[in-house]
């Protein structure tokens, strides 16, 4: 059984990964699946910040590349002055293909809080006629 301590610090190795030339904001994940692999991923920035992708979706899009689709827990670790937690953007991309995932957000300081991602995106996008792209990976 992965320990949430062991989650944080592979994103915490993450993070050292991350090309981040314009913030500065270096932030990494870790993606823990339900058959125990971890996935990580860090953030990488464009100069069109619009191109730019987040630490957790690199760590879930690594996990589904592999086959992996079933997850438990993300750890995010970053450089600030509380713990990071997912932006909206990965939030709703993490429902969509993790589901209500427990999120365990860290700082450098080694701050930790714990939610569930039901909290953190209390109503995410997902149209009732369509069926859930989880229901696909089972």
């Amino acid at each position: 059984m992965v320990l949430a301590s062991e989650l944080i610090s592979a994103a915490g190795k993450a993070r050292e990964k991350a090309y981040a030339p314009y913030s500065g904001y270096q932030v990494g994940a870790a993606l823990l699946t339900a058959e125990g692999n971890i996935f990580s991923g860090a953030n990488i920035e464009n100069i069109s910040s619009g191109l730019t992708i987040c630490a957790e979706r690199v760590a879930v899009f690594n996990a589904i590349n592999s086959g992996y689709y079933q997850f438990t827990s993300l750890a995010v670790v970053g450089d600030s002055a509380q713990p990071v937690f997912p932006c909206g953007a990965c939030c709703q991309v993490l429902w969509e293909l993790a589901g209500d995932i427990e999120v365990i957000a860290s700082n450098m300081q080694e701050e930790v809080l714990t939610v569930h991602l039901s909290r953190l995106l209390p109503h995410p996008f997902s149209p009732e006629k369509l069926t859930s792209p989880r229901e696909y990976f089972k």
